[in-house]
């Protein structure tokens, strides 16, 4: 039996950031992962044609560049570079309009205010709001809920009123928010569309938010790619694990969290082995799997498995990469330089668009994100060519034909086809990923959802992942939930293995962790007595 001080299960993201954490602090750690490479949602490879890289799952990082969890990490430190393209987003309309987001915000303002008079100096202003409190903001949400220092941050810079201000708009509808603070479809659609990033429609609450947090990061960072693909973050973090005496065991699959008197202890793998924990065990897996699966339904308390039956997943993804032997041929150039491109509707056309997945029909105009990777970094592809990359959704379904998954291909091929006449001549090389791929190569994005679990409101903070404390600390001692389905949720942030990592070092500490034990359960037993 090996015996370590932490295990950490699962070599995601979140699970890569939670080792590093806990061997900063000294601890011996290790990673078990099932597959035999590391990075979860995080790969890259060539699976178009030769010499052309694709992102396999996750590309373009605002979440990633921004994150305080990242930066603490020094992953540049490790060969992490990142590159940014000429524009960071284009939103092109159905009548062939386009609002461009580029790092400069006159250059913004400028293309807004083509929609309307007056939306260039709103945009600016928007962007002095975000700029004032952007940095406390992005210490609030990487941080275990409640975020008490965060949000005092917050509530000092923004006094009483503000932060009434501030909530509402924290919950309301993008459609709302974009018409308070704009008069144009322009910045609208910028909006919109980076709020359709999640599985929200733009008529939830909360989606608003969602819209804002994503354009005003593209304001102020951009939306830059690794330097050789998504593949270098999980390097650098694998690189820096190692340095601090971190490992990781691949091809290794572990079936149960072990247990004695309400502790965790260990886990064993489907190959009879048992790995030993002194300290934590900490599963960068979604909340179903790690409650349901490696720990059972007889070691949680019963409300807790209620519970779990309304987990709700984000929607079932369709992800293709094509090899073009020339760059796109859009028809509005104000597209070509910009990493990504949100392709398929105005904001009535992206409410149908979502209204659609939630009455559980195949949307007839899809909406993309298309991502331009050469564009963005030139080692993606051959000179003069282009590596491009989209996804958009279905409606969530473990199940999904292959001659659905292709419909529905054609379908985003004949939206590209209409904004840029000529596409497909130029494709050489092209892969598809259905939902039912995404979770063979990765049993993470269950039914091809990649945010482990639904943005919507009621699965959110201390509802994430069903209502409690909104933290990694689970009704077993020592074991903490590091994935994207614990708070702050989806997106390579970081976040969620942060705060195991945080949590289980709390829970260590020799003159408080047993007080910090005794909250904790004293917690549990009031939320699922």
């Amino acid at each position: 039996m090996t015996i370590v001080d932490a295990v950490v299960v699962g070599a995601g993201h979140n699970g890569l950031v939670a080792a590093n954490l806990l061997a900063d602090a000294g601890w011996d750690v290790l990673v078990l992962e099932a597959a035999a490479t590391p990075g979860g949602a995080i790969r890259s490879a060539e699976v178009t044609a030769p010499g052309y890289l694709s992102d396999l799952y996750s590309s373009f990082y605002p979440l990633g560049y921004a994150s305080p969890v990242m930066r603490r990490l020094r992953l540049t430190d490790h060969g992490l570079a990142w590159r940014h393209a000429p524009d960071v987003l284009t939103h092109l309309l159905p009548d062939g309009r386009a609002a461009t987001l580029n790092r400069r915000p006159e250059t913004t303002a400028a293309s807004v205010e083509a929609f309307a008079a007056g939306d260039g100096a709103r945009w600016l202003d928007a962007y002095a709001e975000w700029r004032a409190i952007s940095d406390r903001l992005l210490a609030a949400l990487f941080t275990p809920f409640p975020p008490v220092v965060g949000t005092a941050g917050l509530l000092r810079r923004l006094r009483v009123a503000g932060a009434l201000r501030m909530a509402r708009r924290l919950i309301l509808p993008v459609r709302r928010l974009s018409d308070e603070l704009f008069r144009g479809e322009g910045a609208a659609a910028l909006l919109a569309g980076c709020a359709l990033h999640t599985d929200l429609s733009t008529e939830d609450a909360g989606s608003g938010v969602y819209g804002w947090l994503l354009a005003m990061l593209g304001q102020e960072r951009g939306w830059p790619v690794p330097i050789g693909g998504a593949q270098r973050i999980t390097e650098a973090l694998v690189a820096r694990l190692r340095v601090r005496g971190g490992r990781i065991e691949y091809g290794v699959r572990v079936d149960r969290v072990l247990t004695a008197r309400g502790r965790a202890v260990g886990v064993s793998t489907v190959d009879g082995r048992r790995w030993q924990a002194r300290r934590a065990v900490l599963a960068d897996v979604p909340a179903p799997a790690l409650y349901l699966d490696l720990v059972g339904a007889a070691q949680l308390p019963p409300r807790l498995v209620e519970e779990l039956a309304h987990f709700r997943w984000d929607g079932s993804t369709v992800k293709v990469d094509w090899a073009l032997s020339a760059p796109m041929p859009w028809k509005n150039r104000a597209a070509a330089g910009a990493g990504t491109i949100h392709v398929g509707g105005d904001l009535n056309g992206l409410t149908r668009y979502a209204a659609a997945l939630a009455c559980g029909e195949v949307p007839e105009d899809p909406f993309l994100i298309i991502g331009q990777l050469t564009t963005t970094d030139p080692s993606r592809s051959p000179a003069g060519t282009e590596s491009l990359w989209g996804y958009t959704h279905l409606p969530f379904r473990r199940e999904w034909s292959a001659d659905d998954v292709l419909a529905h291909v054609e379908r985003m091929e004949a939206v590209l086809e209409d904004h840029a006449p000529g596409f497909g001549r130029l494709v050489v090389g092209r892969h598809v990923a259905g939902p039912a791929d995404l979770e063979r190569a990765n049993p993470s994005l269950v039914g091809g959802a990649i945010g482990g679990g639904t943005s919507s409101a009621y699965q959110q903070l201390f509802l994430r992942p069903v209502p409690g404390l909104g933290r990694a600390d689970t009704p077993v001692d020592r074991l903490f939930l590091a994935s994207s389905s614990a708070h702050p949720g989806g997106g390579v942030h970081g976040g969620p293995g942060a705060n195991a990592a945080r949590a289980a070092l709390a829970r260590d500490r020799a003159l408080t962790g047993d007080a910090y034990r005794l909250a904790v359960s004293a917690a549990h037993r009031a939320i699922y007595r």
